[in-house]
């Protein structure tokens, strides 16, 4: 019974971690966790260290990277190793697109002022004219 006092129900662990039961659920169905067994009951059980695991998921997931980075990470991680290196590569790629996004977000937001410094609605009787002003280029 040792085993299970070190382990903690999937209740806890939502609790503890502020994650949803069905949260925790689909992390271990993605392989991102892995319960340490059930109860007789049939409830899962988790190692302890599931809440920095969750804490990690969580915080990788705030920086914009995807659950299926997340599990390379922590494939890495399983394996006795460091991920930082491969972190710090995703994340510079995650820089550079969002370079990307600002440059045509800027190019975008120039259209726009430009449609909207000339707004001067103009009656137009073709009735396949839904607004002149945004369908001339």
């Amino acid at each position: 019974m040792l085993a299970q006092e070190e382990s903690k129900l999937i209740g806890s662990v939502a609790k503890e971690s502020g994650v949803p039961i069905k949260t925790i659920r689909y992390y271990e169905e993605l392989g991102l966790l892995k319960s340490s067994g059930r109860t007789e009951g049939g409830f899962r059980l988790f190692n302890t260290d599931v809440l920095e695991r969750l804490h990690f998921i969580k915080r990788a997931q705030s920086l914009g990277l995807h659950l299926s980075e997340i599990k390379e990470f922590l494939q890495v991680h399983d394996a006795g190793e460091l991920p930082c290196d491969h972190i710090k590569i995703k994340l510079e790629d995650k820089v550079q697109a969002i370079d990307e996004q600002i440059q045509q977000l800027l190019i975008l937001r120039q259209e726009l002022e430009g449609l909207l410094s000339g707004w001067e609605v103009k009656s137009d009787n073709h009735h396949s004219t839904i607004c002149p002003i945004i369908e001339n280029e």
